[in-house]
């Protein structure tokens, strides 16, 4: 597999920080490509909790170590499923050892494996990753809010839920509980494809058609990244706007057997 990529963090036009992190693990040669594969991460440091962008930067810092140290042929779902699991225990403590007071502290997570022709996203909260294929927009992601929740029981419809003053609260985060529950599944992907992983400072205002207008086949990356940042904030810009676009240029098929992988011609 091989991928060309563009990361972006603004500061959005109202808050004074930013309480986002982004980071990203690029193998160094085709073997460790194969071997290990290529991860990106994005978080949200949680809005009113204290120190927000300590509890992103511990997530995702935990999550790339992790996924650095991992065996070489590990698969991804289990491995990603454990690694945020450690990523929540060290928000956790770095509420703690921030002192009384500063317990609080949680963060949203999506994180994306990719190895052969295979993407595998785990995510806690209302970060999201897209597929983006042919001018088509896909949501890999369920938001992990209260008000999505109602609309998961059929306590509410999708456009009371859009509406609804639970839509930004989480019923989900690292940090918040010494175990998580981590959504993990695992996609195909093709030559072309574009995956976005996004803070709610994109996804808030930027709509599906639009990311695909943007970071269309042809898109340079770089500049696709930056015009998302800047719609986002023509539009609305009260929140942090962090965002990974990530194009794939090859894919090597393969198959399992007992657990191994094998090439399909």
């Amino acid at each position: 597999m091989d991928l060309e990529f563009a990361q972006i963090s603004d500061r959005g036009r109202v808050r004074e920080g930013n309480e986002d992190y982004l980071g990203h693990v690029e193998p160094a040669n085709p073997q460790q490509a194969r071997a290990q594969g290529w991860l990106f991460a994005v978080a949200d440091g949680v809005g009113g909790h204290d120190l927000g962008e300590v509890a992103s930067h511990a997530a995702v810092e935990s999550l790339l170590a992790g996924f650095r140290a991992a065996a070489p042929g590990e698969p991804h779902a289990a491995l990603l499923g454990r690694l945020v699991q450690a990523a929540n225990t060290s928000v956790v403590d770095a509420g703690h050892a921030a002192g009384p007071g500063r317990k609080s502290m949680a963060t949203t997570l999506v994180a994306c494996a990719l190895r052969y022709d295979r993407a595998t996203v785990a995510h806690v909260g209302d970060s999201r990753c897209y597929l983006i294929r042919r001018g088509q927009t896909t949501l890999l992601t369920r938001d992990h809010t209260v008000a999505n929740e109602h609309v998961r029981l059929g306590l509410l419809s999708r456009d009371e839920a859009d509406d609804a003053s639970t839509r930004h609260l989480l019923s989900r985060s690292l940090g918040s509980e010494l175990f998580v529950n981590v959504d993990v599944e695992e996609h195909q992907v093709l030559v072309g494809d574009v995956l976005l992983l996004c803070t709610d400072g994109l996804h808030g205002s930027v709509t599906p058609s639009d990311m695909a207008a943007v970071s269309g086949e042809d898109a340079d990356l770089e500049k696709a990244a930056q015009r998302l940042v800047d719609i986002a904030n023509q539009r609305d810009g009260s929140d942090n706007i962090s965002l990974q676009l990530i194009r794939v240029r090859s894919v090597e098929r393969v198959g399992m057997y007992r657990g191994r992988p094998y090439r399909i011609p």
